[in-house]
């Protein structure tokens, strides 16, 4: 099947007897065994769940893997993630991340003794030079967050390949719908569902995606041992939004392409980042007076973080998403009080345009 027949169609109950089109919510946290050392297949909701089973196998079906993880949510996907590596483990991230997974390495995981180098990673010899004995991952974002650099990840992987390290892929900003990591090389996937896959600013969810069952195996280990596990409404809830991924993500990347373009010509945009692909606009301005204007003037766009949704979302990176990330580091990577960041909706183009040339004026 094509991606958007999989996503309307992807998710089965397998344990339909009623005809239903929707999956229904197992909302149950214990299930009877028909005998002793016999199993219906679940035991326990932190091991699995019917609905959950269904949310993670259409991904697994969108993002062509071996197996889905459903976490509840995208930082307790990563904190899932980081319990694969051992103390003295060595990771090579893109140094342009979003500000939680920033967090999460240099205050949880480095304590726990994992050390991590952060690089330019579209420059491919920046990560051969980090690479030692103690490397066990490279973790990149492609686009990053939030300024949209690109990082080739079949070229990366050429780099890990027949080795004993993990290409990491953060696939938020893209979904499955317009990116493919695993077909490009990468090993785990990592969404905050969350986002575009949800759709909906309604529900919090994080996944993983793998590419062998060895590693779906280890995962599948901590993710009962450490049991951030999806609940089953909200993984009805993120299966209805990808029943709509498909032609929210066409529409909202179509209002992305001329929204970039209109930027791109005020007086007040001194630089636009957009990588000409998915919904993700960042864009700086002429002074910290104009940002904070357009923050408290926008009437349809709201002011607030988070991306993904059905709603234009226009967001202050060095207050909200990177506020925790050193201020040396966030200047260095544009992060300051003139950046600002736009997660497009599906509204009509026209009433955003209207709304951002009333606030930027």
């Amino acid at each position: 099947m094509k991606k958007d027949t999989i996503c309307v169609q992807g998710a089965k109950d397998k344990h339909n007897s009623t005809g239903a089109i929707a999956v229904p919510i197992y909302q149950s946290a214990t299930f009877s065994h028909p005998g002793v050392e016999q199993s219906t297949g679940y035991d326990y909701s932190r091991v699995q769940n019917p609905t959950r089973e269904a949310l993670e196998q259409v991904i697994t079906k969108l993002e062509c893997a071996v197996d889905t993880l459903a976490f509840s949510t995208g930082m307790a996907a990563e904190a899932a993630l980081m319990e694969l590596f051992n103390p003295g483990d060595h990771i090579i991230a893109t140094d342009d991340l979003y500000g939680g997974s920033i967090r999460l390495f240099d205050t949880i995981s480095k304590k726990n003794g994992l050390t991590f180098d952060y690089v330019d990673t579209r420059n491919i010899s920046n990560i051969k030079t980090k690479i030692n004995d103690k490397t066990k991952a490279i973790f990149i974002e492609t686009p990053t967050n939030p300024m949209m650099k690109i990082t080739d990840i079949a070229a990366v992987a050429e780099l890990t390949k027949n080795t004993d390290i993990l290409l990491i892929v953060d696939n938020t900003f893209l979904t499955p719908y317009l990116q493919q990591p695993l077909t490009l090389g990468a090993d785990i996937v990592v969404h905050s569902g969350t986002k575009y896959l949800g759709g909906h600013n309604d529900t919090l969810a994080g996944f993983l995606s793998v590419n062998n069952t060895e590693l779906a195996e280890r995962l599948r280990f901590i993710h009962k041992t450490v049991g951030a596990c999806l609940s089953p409404f909200d993984s009805f809830l993120i299966i209805r939004g990808i029943k709509t991924l498909a032609i929210r993500m066409e529409k909202a990347q179509a209002n992305a392409i001329v929204l970039a373009e209109w930027l791109s010509k005020q007086v007040q945009v001194k630089q636009v980042n957009y990588p000409g692909i998915g919904a993700m606009i960042s864009f700086a301005v002429d002074s910290q007076q104009t940002a904070r204007r357009i923050l408290e003037s926008v009437e349809v766009m709201m002011f607030a973080e988070s991306l993904g949704g059905v709603e234009t979302l226009i967001t202050y990176p060095m207050l909200q998403t990177h506020a925790d990330v050193p201020i040396e580091d966030r200047i260095s990577r544009g992060i300051d009080e003139k950046l600002l960041r736009m997660s497009v909706g599906i509204e009509n183009v026209e009433d955003l345009i209207a709304d951002l040339e009333r606030a930027i004026k």
